[in-house]
This record gives structure tokens, sequence and C-alpha cells, in this order.
């Protein structure tokens, strides 16, 4: 078949994609531009999914993610057919990455000059800037095999993990991150600062592998971002340029069932009774939501149902949205707070299921970088906590939300700013029963499947179907993962599944 025939074709193929996070926006994407027609389903009133946004009080509130890193994964977007991304949105630095702070009073400013950044662990354990040079070296080829190589194939036999698993020994990706990083440096402080960020992606640095040790590499690589007017711009620059190459969005309406004939995906219906056929679909969706409640093929359904039980969810968030009078020059863009426990927060979070009375928090100040988020003369904020998933801690957060809020910022107050009460002129919370609710995420989880080893790569939901061949999976839950480089990773892999597949 020749290439004008061969395209001509392509365009009377269709496609589906239910949700309309940024794995589902990129997935969406990168078909529409290959030529499938593609139509995005989306359940709210906003497309982003866990990317959603309020306007309130004249501030504007990301739901998150809120680091963007690796900025190029999603200029190959527009590159696909010739645009600009920069021409959507504008992406903005943040310097410092991050500043961690203890209940000591330490602030350690990670930043990505090399020699600034020596010189802020030196202030902490001088022994420990050789130990981390070694460190940045090795997180450098895990950088290479685990995100280059590996990042954006699909892992649909076990074959395809054997291939894979001489590297992942090397370098010890059977290890946790934290006992990894504990062989290179010796200070409490710097073995916290250089494992933190699977927390960010619902791993536990104590039992997450320590693959994840890349983060570190691929933040020094290409940076860390921040999308001008906040995440939420960013969503609607994907959707613009969707729209724009031709692909269609419906918002507001849920999918109720993938419909099926056979092994084989016939298209979706919708909550308002809308119906369509489709050659593919593919669900950004969560994972169990997907299997449990949409698929209509009813072994399939059980089957992977049944499966996905036994799995690890990652825990869940609690997060307070505030506004306040001043402007705060002295608290960088994004802060992370640690508690007087590192070991023992974590094994409450993610195995014992209780809720701690301290905090290791993450504090998020979009203003410092983009003032036009918050009226003149005031700012905006939100600070999250780690908290167990609805599976290990079935509370009602109706009840503990309005007292844990209030905690969390006495926190904030005790170690910040001390007026804090008196300062905010808006709040709001977000819980694990939210996720639930709005996300239909399985046990509130905030980042789907726990980043295991055992959870990885082939041991993930699978970017196709093993049985329903031409229903498909982007996001959090499948390879490789949670974070925006992963679930946009995941698209570039699925896609290509998918238009092998369409051909």
């Amino acid at each position: 078949m020749s290439d004008v025939t061969k395209s001509q074709t392509e365009l009377f193929r269709k496609a589906a994609v239910i949700g309309s996070g940024f794995g589902g926006l990129a997935l969406a994407i990168r078909l529409q531009s290959a030529g499938i027609h593609t139509t995005i389903l989306e359940s709210r009133d906003k497309p982003g999914g866990r990317a959603y946004f309020w306007e309130k009080d004249g501030h504007i509130f990301d739901g998150g993610p809120t680091v963007i890193t690796d900025p190029d994964c999603l200029t190959q977007l527009w590159d696909l057919t010739g645009h600009d991304m920069a021409k959507d949105i504008e992406l903005m630095p943040v310097s410092p990455f991050y500043r961690l702070n203890w209940p000591d009073g330490t602030n350690f400013d990670y930043v990505n000059d090399p020699d600034e950044l020596e010189a802020e662990i030196a202030k902490i354990e001088p022994d420990d800037v050789e130990g981390y040079r070694k460190f940045l070296e090795y997180s450098g080829h895990l950088y290479e095999e685990g995100y280059i190589k590996l990042g954006t194939k699909a892992f649909l036999d076990f074959k395809s993990m054997i291939s894979a698993a001489p590297a992942l020994m090397k370098y010890q990706a059977y290890r946790s991150l934290y006992a990894k990083v504990s062989s290179f440096v010796k200070s409490d402080k710097m073995r916290q600062m250089l494992s933190y960020q699977t927390l960010l992606v619902g791993g536990n640095p104590m039992s997450t592998s320590a693959i994840y040790g890349l983060i570190h590499k691929l933040e020094r690589t290409g940076g860390v971002w921040f999308a001008k007017g906040g995440t939420n711009m960013l969503v609607a620059a994907m959707v613009k340029h969707f729209e724009r190459i031709g692909g269609t969005i419906r918002l507001d309406d849920a999918v109720t069932k993938i419909d099926t004939e056979g092994d084989k995906a016939t298209g979706v219906t919708c909550k308002s009774g809308w119906t369509e056929t489709f050659d593919a679909v593919a669900t950004n969706a969560d994972v169990m939501h997907s299997y449990r409640d949409l698929l209509g093929h009813k072994h399939r359904s059980e089957t992977a149902t049944s499966s996905l039980k036994k799995k690890r969810f990652s825990p869940s968030l609690f997060v307070v949205h505030f506004g306040m009078k001043g402007t705060w020059p002295g608290i960088p863009h994004h802060m992370i707070l640690f508690g007087p426990r590192y070991k023992g927060l974590l094994d409450d979070i993610y195995k014992n299921g209780t809720l701690p009375s301290d905090f290791s928090l993450y504090l998020h100040h979009p203003t410092i970088t983009d003032p036009s988020m918050a009226p003149e003369g005031h700012s905006t904020f939100y600070v999250l906590a780690p908290v167990p998933h609805q599976g290990k801690l079935p509370i009602d957060w109706e009840d503990m939300g309005p007292k844990y809020e209030k905690r969390i910022l006495d926190e904030i107050g005790q170690r910040l700013i001390p007026d804090i009460h008196e300062r905010i002129t808006t709040k709001f919370h977000y819980t694990p029963q939210d996720f639930g609710t709005d996300l239909n995420a399985h046990l509130g989880s905030a980042f789907s499947l726990e980043p295991l080893l055992q959870q990885s790569a082939f041991f993930r939901v699978h970017n196709r179907d093993d049985v329903v061949n031409n229903l498909y999976f982007v996001g959090a839950g499948t390879h490789p993962g949670a974070g925006i480089p992963g679930v946009v990773g995941s698209a570039k892999a699925t896609a290509e599944l998918m238009l092998e597949d369409l051909a």
C-alpha cells in the first residue's frame, strides 16, 4: 500500500481515549497526529484528570501535578505536526528546584548549579560531597537504562522483561532506593534528600526499587519547570493543540461501558446515552475502575479485577489549598518540610495504616514564580501530606478533614508563617474520599499501583490488554508509572502499539 493510500485509509480509523489526564491527552495527540480520528471522553466538566483546577476568590488552585520535568517529552507532542509548543504555553524555570527543611531549622536548597549544590551538601556533611558525585554518576546510568531505553517501551511478555534484567541487576534495582542511596552518603539528611522523590510518584523510598534513582538525573538534566498560569494552562494548551489538528473532546459525560463483541472492543457508551463505535479503545481512567466497572467483557473483567485486588496500591494524599494576604519572597516555589521521623512515618503511611501525628509535607507556592495566580498583594499555596489509602485507613474524611487541615496549617504556621490563620482569606481541602469520588481512584489512591519492582514493566498493567486485543491502557497504572514524564512516556509506548495495530 502506498503512503498516500495508507494515510487516506488511516483517516477512517477511529480511536476513543477515556480520560483527559496528561497520559490520555498525550496519547490522543499522538494518535490524531498520525491520522487516527481520535475522541477523548472525559467525565468531569474540565479536562486534566488529576490536573484539575479551581478558581476561587481570585486565586487559581491547581490540583496537581505541579512539578514539570523533562519538558522535551511534551514538546515532542507539538513537533509531530510541525507546531511549536512555546506558542501555546510558557514554561518557567524554577530555582531552587526544592528547598528541604527539617525541624531543627536546617534548610537545603536543591539547585542545579553543581558548585552551589555541592556547597549545600558540604554545609550538612562535607564527607558526603564525594559520595554525592558517585550517586549522580549512578543516577545517570539508571537514567540511560531505565528512562531513555525502557521508559517508552511496552512490556507485553515476560521475554521482554528478561531482556531488561541484566541492566537492572547490574545497577542493583532489586535494592530499595533508600538502601542504595545510603551506600553513597552517610548523613541522614542527605539520605532523605536523595530518596524523597519517589514519594512524588507514590513510592516508599524504603521499598521502591533503586531504579527510581533516575529521577535525580532526570531533574538535573531537564530542569524543573512550572507552566505560566498553572498546570491547568498546560492542559489547556494540550487540548488546544489536539483540537487544532482535528481531535474531538467530549466533557461532562462519563463513560459507563466499554462495549465488546467477543474478544474485541467495539466502542463506548456514556452516561448521557451517547454511544459510538471505534476501532480501538484506550483508557486513561483508573485501572481498577476500567476493568471492574467499564469493561463489558465479563470474563476478562472478572479475571483482571481479581488480579488487581492482589496488588499493592499507592497511598493517598490530603491536600489543603489556601490563599493568603501578603507575599512571601522568602518561601520558594517548592518546599519539602520533613518531620522528626522518616522511616517511622513511612511505615505508618504504607504499612500500618495509621494517621500520623507528625508530618512530612510538600508545600507549593506558585505565586513566587507567577504572581498572576492570586489577587494583587495575595499569595496562593497548597500543602499536601501523604496519608494511607482507604483500604488501610477507612476513616470518615468528612469528619476528620477539618481537624487534619488545622493540624497541617498549624505546622506551617509553626515553621514558616506564624500568623497563618489570621492571613488566610480562602481555603479548602481535598481528601482520599475525593480521589475516589472525582477520579474513581481505587481505594482513593493518588498514584494508582505502588511502584515496586514486582509491579513494574511486565508486572504492571500492560499497555495493551492480553485478551481484548484492541483495548489499551495509558497513565499511572501502566508502564512506566506516575508523574508527568511517566504518563507521557506511557502514551508514547501505547501509541506505537495502537498505530501498528491500526495500520
